[in-house]
């Protein structure tokens, strides 16, 4: 496993090392030990989720609050996306920054989110499956976000307006300056 740091603190790219041979590749997307190990971050994951999504879905930017609040390590196991997140910790050095990977089937690469990161992310090809592990169990009551469209962050998600599908929830979350007030 390969460890890089994102210009965000505390957010990383794992890299894991591929094997290949005539069957195919096989790679370890988790060992506990060894990214305790790496990143010197001690993470106990506890949920498992995936989604299917088609192109031009975006999803987020979401995250849990307080007690409740959520690290991630996503992954696309299918298909391209675009993975977006924004440091939201107040008294973090890079607070309002963000940070953009293309996660695909082919790179193997995955994202490290850090507790108090927005997350979003947008399909590229006509499909991807996203999968992610999460250090804390979801809470309906924890949830928060930012409006994908916030002029502030000012994300280029590379479609169309015309061409996003979103969530109702997802068009009707607040601005960063409403978040910062909340």
């Amino acid at each position: 496993m390969q460890i890089e740091k994102t210009p965000l603190k505390d957010c990383l790219i794992i890299k894991p090392r591929v094997f290949e041979d005539d069957r195919g590749s096989f790679f370890e997307s988790f060992n506990k030990e060894t990214f305790q190990k790496e990143t010197g971050l001690e993470v106990n994951f506890v949920q498992d989720n995936q989604s299917i999504s088609k192109k031009g879905t975006l999803r987020g930017f979401h995250l849990q609050k307080g007690e409740h609040a959520q690290a991630k390590l996503v992954r696309v196991i299918k298909g391209e996306v675009m993975d977006v997140v924004v440091d939201l910790r107040e008294d973090s050095e890079t607070f309002g920054e963000t940070f953009s990977i293309i996660l695909n089937e082919q790179n193997n690469h995955q994202l490290f989110v850090p507790r108090g990161f927005g997350h979003a992310f947008i399909t590229i090809s006509d499909e991807a499956i996203f999968a992610y592990k999460c250090d804390n169990y979801y809470n309906k009551a924890s949830e928060a976000g930012i409006i994908y469209s916030d002029e502030t962050l000012n994300i280029d998600w590379h479609l169309p307006k015309e061409q996003l599908i979103l969530s109702e929830k997802d068009q009707e979350l607040p601005t960063f300056e409403e978040f910062k007030k909340s």
